[in-house]
């Protein structure tokens, strides 16, 4: 029999309505947000989409080749480049590389590798080996020329690379290969990766040494080899950029209807990759080492070399050596402070093995000399000529003023002699006569100055006589010596 008591109560809920998981909805929504982060972060960063492979492939190889119109755009570029390094204004070094085509055939590289395509890696390399050898006649013709022949800050930056110009050719490279597979190429971008990799100046910088070295500078071959060094970093890494880029966006291979060939190709450009790599590597690494020495050693110094009296005149790092040589003036530092200096140094993070030497007074004056560089002499010099030059400018200065003056007073003054000559001649009864000249102001800022002449008569002349002669005695000296003003007092004591 049915219980009453149930008739019209709600069923019995559900097992799945009553045992609800706080956590089991924490972790839903926290997935749901991820989800959401990370399809927002797809869409920021994902380029596949976006990246038209074959169109991008046609562009470069049409950057590869190297005749006509870029030949003689190349040559104009590197004298323009040439110019502004020789003179060392960068705003023409930036002009002459946003017009510079050498980026075409590096590119051609990076991708020929990449997607195995055996011609475009040919034509890039023979393209690109003609490009160096035309830029590096072109400057070295110029350099040859020029009659400016100093070394300059602008060449001389690119006689050497840093790891900073690793950095700046990877991620440069990195920009210019995505900003090619993009629909519609954003042409700012690949101007702005030409200035930033900077391929131009270390070739200009091979043909100034060249010349240099032509003309019996023993550093010129030096400049040429690390200028050209800078240089081949710049490339491979650009290419290398190229390549890690069309493998992650998988361009499509170059399908070889001969087998042996497409094989024979693959391990050819496999083995392109590898003697590019790996040299990368280690080159980058060496430079980052290099850095870090120089970095350390220049902190060192900074932080540690300090004496009372004595002062740091040039510092320099060899971070072949891992050496660093400090040249000091002033008072002597005891060889106890030295000692410890160096053990300090050694004592540095990877600065185990390196040097420290200091120079200062007691190797001898003309052994120190000889030590410090010409260029530190020289700015020693340079800056005794200009504060002398300086100083003779202030001196010069004071010269001219007081000339100055003493040309006004001598415009000023007058010939006393024959005033008073004349006066006793031409005024009866003049006992005492003299003159001066007089600064009156009437306090209301103006100045006035005034030629004051004092006489004194003889008591036997009357009033009347005196006021007399003193108006004509003053229109006298008015006008015989081209007075604006002329006042004359008299019968004033002048005493002793």
């Amino acid at each position: 029999m049915e219980n009453k008591d149930n008739i019209g109560a709600n069923p019995d809920p559900k097992p799945s309505e009553l045992d609800i998981n706080p956590k089991e909805d924490m972790r839903d929504e926290a997935q749901s947000v991820w989800e959401s982060i990370k399809q927002f972060l797809n869409d920021l960063l994902d380029i596949r989409e976006d990246t038209d492979r074959s169109t991008t492939v046609e562009a470069i190889r049409k950057d590869i080749p190297f005749k006509g119109h870029n030949a003689w755009i190349l040559i104009f570029s590197i004298f323009v480049a040439s110019i502004g390094l020789n003179v060392s204004s960068t705003a023409v070094v930036i002009g002459a590389m946003l017009i510079s085509p050498l980026m075409g055939p590096i590119v051609g590289v990076g991708l020929s590798i990449a997607i195995n395509d055996a011609l475009m890696m040919k034509r890039s390399f023979v393209n690109l080996a003609v490009m160096i050898v035309l830029s590096v006649l072109t400057a070295t013709l110029y350099f040859s020329l020029s009659p400016v022949k100093e070394e300059t800050p602008e060449l001389m930056a690119r006689t050497w690379p840093t790891i900073l110009d690793v950095f700046i050719a990877i991620f440069g490279g990195l920009a210019l290969i995505v900003a090619k597979t993009k629909s519609g190429t954003i042409a700012s971008v690949i101007f702005g990766v030409a200035i930033a990799t900077a391929l131009m100046p270390p070739l200009c910088t091979v043909g100034y040494g060249l010349s240099q070295s032509i003309i019996g500078n023993s550093e010129g071959l030096y400049w040429a080899l690390g200028a050209m060094y800078l240089f081949s970093i710049n490339a491979v890494f650009i290419a290398l950029a190229t390549f890690t880029v069309s493998k992650l966006l998988k361009f499509p291979l170059v399908k070889y209807a001969n087998q042996k060939r497409r094989k024979r190709t693959t391990r050819m450009a496999t083995l392109i990759a590898v003697l590019v790599l790996v040299p990368s590597v280690w080159t980058f690494l060496r430079l980052l080492n290099q850095q870090i020495f120089i970095t350390k050693a220049k902190a060192f110094v900074t932080n540690t070399i300090k004496y009372e009296g004595a002062e740091i005149v040039k510092e320099t790092d060899d971070a072949e050596k891992k050496r660093i040589d400090v040249y000091l003036i002033g008072s002597l530092v005891p060889q106890n402070i030295i000692d410890r200096w160096e053990d300090e140094f050694k004592k540095t993070e990877d600065c185990e093995n390196c040097t420290l030497v200091v120079h200062q007074g007691a190797d001898q004056s003309g052994e120190l000399a000889a030590r410090l560089s010409t260029e530190v002499r020289s700015g020693i010099l340079e800056d005794l000529y200009v504060k002398n030059q300086e100083a003779m400018s202030s001196k010069d200065e004071q010269i001219r003023l007081l000339e100055n003056e003493v040309t006004q007073l001598r415009s000023t003054a007058l010939p006393f002699a024959s005033m008073r000559n004349e006066a006793k001649i031409n005024y009866d009864g003049l006992k005492r006569f003299g003159y001066a000249t007089e600064i009156t102001t009437d306090f209301s800022g103006a100045i006035d100055t005034l030629t004051v002449v004092r006489v004194m008569w003889a008591d036997s002349l009357s009033q009347a006589v005196r006021s007399r002669q003193e108006q004509k005695m003053g229109l006298w000296i008015k006008e015989r010596f081209t007075l604006d003003t002329v006042v004359v007092s008299g019968n004033v004591e002048v005493r002793k």
